[in-house]
């Protein structure tokens, strides 16, 4: 019965966790949106929200994250930034960006919990860079390119616009990150894996 207490709390914690950083993702949209170079995708802090979860929660919980973020803009709720929400984000100019922040967000947690036990912070922003810039561009770019009808070379020039804004949000992921695992060791997510791994075997 010992075990079986401790096999329910493990699913509880890991639900929590995401819950937070859904919601983190979305309290990130409140400030708006903003439209540069003519760009029908806009700018918003979401990015940011999405390589702290990468960063902290590790790569199949970031992933997780996300997805019930987008799985409740799809139901209507309006967490985007600018106020969106509705299936009808999901067929426009940002749909690519926002699949872009799935993948990014495990690619990240993939790349931290690589980094060790006491991840740095060049390694954070690597990983931030990595997942949160580029594997959202590698989708957003060219479905960008799709939906609008512009050419995959003036796509990818557009989002040359997000550029200096996502790499200010990339070095302050991952100084916020780096802060908060010094604070709280287990939030590094190579240590906190180890930890649910060593709770299941006993």
């Amino acid at each position: 019965m010992k075990d079986d207490g401790k096999q329910r709390r493990l699913p509880t914690q890991t639900l929590a966790r995401v819950a937070v950083f859904a919601a983190l993702i979305a309290v990130l949209g409140l400030p708006g949106q903003l439209t540069v170079f003519g760009n029908v995708v806009p700018i918003t802090l979401q990015t940011l929200g999405v390589m702290l979860a990468g960063a902290i929660l590790g790569s199949w919980r970031a992933a997780l994250a996300v997805l019930v973020l987008l799985v409740l803009v799809a139901v209507g709720l309006p967490l985007l930034a600018g106020g969106r929400g509705g299936l009808g984000v999901f067929v426009g100019p940002s749909a690519g960006y926002l699949a872009g922040w799935l993948f990014g967000a495990a690619a990240t947690g993939w790349l931290v919990e690589r980094a060790g036990r006491d991840p740095g912070l060049i390694s954070l922003f690597v990983a931030c860079v990595v997942g949160g810039i580029g594997v959202v561009y590698l989708f957003g770019v060219p479905v960008q390119s799709m939906i609008t009808g512009v050419s995959l070379g003036q796509a990818a020039w557009l989002s040359l616009g997000f550029l200096p804004g996502d790499l200010i949000k990339a070095v302050l992921a991952a100084a916020v990150v780096r802060g908060t695992q010094r604070a709280y060791p287990d939030a590094v997510p190579a240590v906190h894996a180890e930890r649910m791994r060593a709770a299941r075997e006993r």
